[in-house]
């Protein structure tokens, strides 16, 4: 019997980040099914695609690790503009920005125009984490760390499947109860709203701190488009220029009504 034809959703501009590809954390599987009923004219891969810090520690490279990285690259060959800005984790990748691989653009960071015309600066956000930016030996700590509250994580939740109960995040939660990083996060957003002030944009697209959301600062738009380890989210542009978030549970579960 043949199977029924997956749903292809058009957008202008898709932008993700975040995947950690390298990592066993990575939710290649899910991403590659976004990616697959998928397509845009651009596609922004806002940094930390790649995970190097985990790759210096210990090789681990699925199949599918490799399957999201061909579609990636299948995507550019089709004539979806490709535009990968390396992250903190990735940030071997940097040294090549200004060139391309086939068909895809390595840039530091970019000013995307949208349909309505609309500014947005394209960044990861790295360049605003004062821990990455004058710490860099406690970022490696915190990784570690947060590479651990994900495995804790996972055996949690697999608990709460028996019971039906839906996916809790620990370390989200931690996250966001702790005071320190409640300050963190109003720093990081502080300092990158001025400097897209200052450059003359509408607003700003970036990652790094894998808190998916939309919102107004100050009359300038921030987004972030979240990450592939617990959120699986993903900013679009439509037609119109308007720009959304969306959630891959939620994308796929309408896909296939």
């Amino acid at each position: 019997m043949a199977s029924k034809k997956q749903k292809i959703s058009q957008f202008e501009t898709i932008w993700i980040s975040d995947v950690h590809l390298g990592s066993k954390g990575a939710k290649a599987t899910e991403l590659l099914n976004f990616l697959t009923a998928t397509e845009s004219r651009k596609l922004y891969l806002v940094g930390d695609i790649i995970d190097c810090w985990r790759l210096r520690k210990r090789w681990y490279w699925p199949q599918t690790h490799n399957d999201v990285m061909q579609k990636i690259m299948e995507k550019s060959r089709a004539g979806t503009e490709v535009i990968y800005i390396p992250g903190n984790h990735d940030d071997l990748i940097r040294q090549f920005v200004e060139h391309k691989f086939g068909n895809i653009q390595i840039m530091m960071d970019d000013i995307h125009i949208t349909k309505d015309g609309k500014k947005f600066w394209v960044m990861h956000g790295d360049l605003f984490d004062s821990v990455i930016q004058h710490v860099r030996w406690l970022a490696f700590i915190g990784d570690g760390l947060y590479t651990l509250l994900l495995g804790v994580n996972g055996i949690f939740n697999a608990i709460r499947r028996l019971f039906r109960l839906e996916y809790w995040s620990l370390s989200k939660f931690l996250k966001q109860k702790v005071k320190q990083a409640v300050s963190f996060l109003s720093a990081f957003e502080t300092g990158l709203m001025n400097e897209t002030r200052k450059r003359g944009c509408d607003g700003v697209v970036c990652g790094h701190i894998h808190k998916a959301e939309i919102k107004i600062i100050d009359g300038l738009v921030y987004a972030n488009d979240g990450d592939w380890v617990e959120s699986k989210t993903a900013l679009t542009e439509d037609e119109n220029g308007i720009i959304s978030l969306i959630n891959f549970d939620e994308f796929i579960s309408d896909n296939h009504k």
